[in-house]
């Protein structure tokens, strides 16, 4: 497999599931789901990622991904609260991925394909909809130091599903207090996706456009 696409199939897997929102459901199923019982509200450092989360309005960030034989990519994030964020692979790397404020796209130009799912079913929702919080989903992972949290996101009626795992470090001047570290997406087949952010920039102005691609797919012609 192409290095460019090593990374689709472990995001791919979990994007295609609601790990972090309400997944799109029957209007019956949807009245059951109201229905169910509350979930005890967020307290500690869980109620400090979620108001990190929503006070991460926008982001710019460099990343460098690393598959689980070790393969690693770089580029650059930029996020535009609610539902907005492109991964832009380096030179050379046909691979584009891009929210852009309906559904989450995955752009292959090489191939000429476009893979899309909604966004909610999505586990960069969490990320990128401010209304999409820890609740149902979230819990924190123990660690060996007071200033590293980690969350962990899954469903835990679907281990299929696979999860994710947002890691963040104590910052007193990003939002809540929190800087987002990076994240760990592991697969229903235990493919690990590791990403690692540099140079976080919060609350920078994002243009609109940043959300925009182009469609590789080949138009046919009108008649």
């Amino acid at each position: 497999m192409p290095l460019s696409r090593m990374f689709i199939a472990p995001f791919a897997a979990c994007a295609a599931v609601a790990l972090v929102a309400a997944p799109m459901v029957a209007p019956a199923a949807a009245q059951t789901r109201r229905s169910a019982p509350a979930h005890a509200p967020l307290s500690g450092d869980l109620l400090l990622v979620q108001r990190h989360l929503e006070g991460m309005r926008s982001m710019t960030a460099d990343f460098s991904q690393t598959d689980r034989a070790g393969n690693v990519q770089r580029g650059r994030l930029t996020l535009l609260q609610p539902g907005r964020i492109r991964f832009q692979y380096e030179p050379g790397n046909p691979l584009l991925i891009v929210a852009d404020g309906r559904s989450l796209n995955m752009i292959d130009y090489e191939v000429r394909q476009v893979q899309r799912w909604p966004i909610r079913n999505s586990p960069l929702a969490v990320l990128i909809d401010p209304a999409a919080n820890l609740v149902r989903y979230g819990r924190l992972i123990p660690g060996s130091s007071n200033d590293v949290i980690s969350v962990e996101v899954r469903d835990p009626a679907r281990p299929e599903y696979g999860m994710i795992t947002m890691i963040f470090e104590r910052d007193a001047g990003s939002p809540a207090g929190l800087k987002l570290y990076g994240w760990v997406a592991l697969d229903a087949q235990r493919q690990r996706t590791t990403i690692r952010l540099t140079n976080v920039q919060y609350g920078v102005t994002v243009a609109e456009s940043a959300f925009r691609w182009r469609d590789p797919r080949p138009t046919t012609p009108r008649r």
